[in-house]
């Protein structure tokens, strides 16, 4: 098991706790998750609270993407900055897509063969609505490329916390499921789509969302 950065364990020990007594969120199929080596964890996207909630409630350190811009920001402030996504383990991206989402991916390469977690939601953007859409192939790829499995997440409840209108989050059943580890072969280029459908069948499953086969607007 790669070693959690110190940041992020500061973090696991005073918001986790936080989040933890506040919410009391639910988590099960823990048992998906390896104890060691690299896995990608791939969930549905309800609200900016999901990596919260992931990161609280998974036992290992997973690495989020953070923008490229939070390492190279000049200044005091920006020292703080690199100081708090570096200490995060965070993976650096670009944005914008085509040729900088591959480079991010290019980024996780590494994490994942050093035997590290990457979170990766698969609609590439929050839903507009609360509903599951179409799923991009980008994870089925990276998981291709670094040999390690996909372990699916359904997450429920965040985008109830914080209602329009609504200063403050409030008080709202959140739970985590975990599913079974999905091995990832490509043999063929039509695999790609058939295994990333094949997840976001299993996501759905898990978070029991209407599912709508059509990509998400970013």
């Amino acid at each position: 098991m790669t070693a959690t950065p110190p940041v992020y364990a500061l973090a696991q020990h005073t918001l986790g706790r936080y989040l933890r007594r506040r919410w009391r969120p639910t988590v099960t199929g823990l048992e998906h998750v390896p104890a060691t080596g690299g896995a990608i964890l791939a969930a549905n996207h309800l609200s900016v609270a999901d990596q919260l909630f992931l990161g609280v409630l998974t036992p290992r350190h997973i690495a989020f993407w953070a923008k490229a811009e939070y390492f190279r920001t000049p200044g005091l402030r920006g020292r703080l900055t690199r100081h708090v996504v570096t200490g995060m383990g965070a993976i650096p991206v670009e944005r914008g897509g085509g040729r900088a989402t591959r480079t991010a991916f290019d980024a996780a390469v590494p994490v994942l063969r050093g035997g590290g977690l990457v979170a990766v939601f698969p609609e590439g953007t929050r839903s507009p609505d609360g509903r599951l859409y179409r799923g991009r192939t980008g994870v089925v790829r990276l998981a291709d490329q670094a040999a390690v499995p996909i372990i699916p997440v359904g997450i429920r409840g965040t985008d109830r916390l914080r209602p329009p209108g609504a200063r403050f989050p409030r008080r709202r059943p959140v739970s985590v499921a975990f599913g079974p580890a999905i091995a990832v072969h490509v043999a063929e280029p039509a695999d790609i789509r058939r295994v990333t459908d094949t997840l976001m069948a299993t996501i759905q499953s898990l978070s029991a969302q209407q599912y709508i086969p059509r990509y998400a607007r970013a």
